[in-house]
């Protein structure tokens, strides 16, 4: 799906450098495919290095280049990136927007009519290939230009579709959910030293609880309530664990925690 095609990045920071390192890993390009600029010399000398992947100081050069681009710039510098791919913007690119809090609309007024963009929210997992990443098609791009948005981001983990209405939501779910659940891990391990543990192996272990619960949800399909309940015996040692965690109000934290993500999202949507 993407033979012929060059992608270019906008910027070269981390996750562009995950979609990268996934696109190259699972065959779908080859290096002399993709093309990456950034303003941090150190940035493109560390890419061009370790990837192979030719990279410029100009997005323009970029844009001129690539069929596909995707605009990995922070929100404050999108501005400034559209300005200088806006020349080179024809109905045979796709614009790929993984900036959060940047409405397709704003991207759109910035560049020439008909603008082929999809807009996407990964998250930070990508870098370890096992990201989560919502995507949402604008109204001139294809079933098939969304079609190769999937392929790409399902390079560096799972891919959804959704509309773009719903994207700060996915912001304070999977967006910012990294954080909690390092919070989570941390709180987890903490407990484990607590009880006498050493925090090495504390951490150790609630890591990969955290991780191999994640894959037994995932792997099986089955309701998390479910599965926690198979590993709930009646006056057993998980439901004493469980009593506490209810009596705490941990559900009700992390659901405020999505919605007070969610609600910032909105705002930063708002500039």
């Amino acid at each position: 799906m993407l033979r012929g095609r060059t992608v270019g990045f906008i910027g070269a920071g981390n996750m562009a450098e995950a979609l990268i390192r996934g696109l190259l890993e699972a065959g779908l390009v080859t290096a002399e495919r993709l093309v990456a600029s950034d303003v941090l010399e150190a940035r493109r000398r560390h890419i061009h290095q370790r990837y192979g992947v030719e990279t410029l100081s100009d997005g323009g050069e970029v844009a001129a280049k690539a069929s596909i681009l995707i605009l990995a710039v922070k929100p404050q510098d999108m501005e400034a990136a559209l300005r200088s791919i806006a020349a080179s913007v024809d109905q045979s690119k796709t614009i790929i927007s993984i900036a959060a809090g940047t409405p397709m609309a704003f991207i759109a007024e910035r560049l020439p009519a008909n603008a082929k963009i999809v807009r996407v929210m990964p998250n930070a997992p990508a870098l370890v290939l096992a990201g989560a990443a919502a995507i949402a098609r604008g109204e001139h791009a294809t079933a098939e230009e969304l079609q190769i948005v999937e392929t790409i981001f399902s390079a560096v983990g799972k891919a959804v579709v959704v509309e773009e209405k719903h994207l700060d939501a996915v912001t304070g779910l999977s967006g910012s959910g990294a954080a909690y659940v390092f919070l989570f891990i941390e709180a987890l391990a903490d407990g484990g030293v607590k009880m006498g543990l050493p925090r090495d192996v504390a951490q150790l272990l609630a890591a990969q609880t955290v991780l191999g619960a994640a894959k037994m949800l995932v792997e099986s399909g089955r309701h998390p309530a479910e599965l926690k309940d198979t590993i709930t015996s009646p006056g057993g040692t998980t439901l004493a664990g469980l009593h506490a965690i209810e009596r705490g109000g941990l559900r009700g934290i992390l659901m405020e925690a999505v919605e007070a993500a969610t609600i910032r999202s909105r705002e930063l949507g708002k500039r």
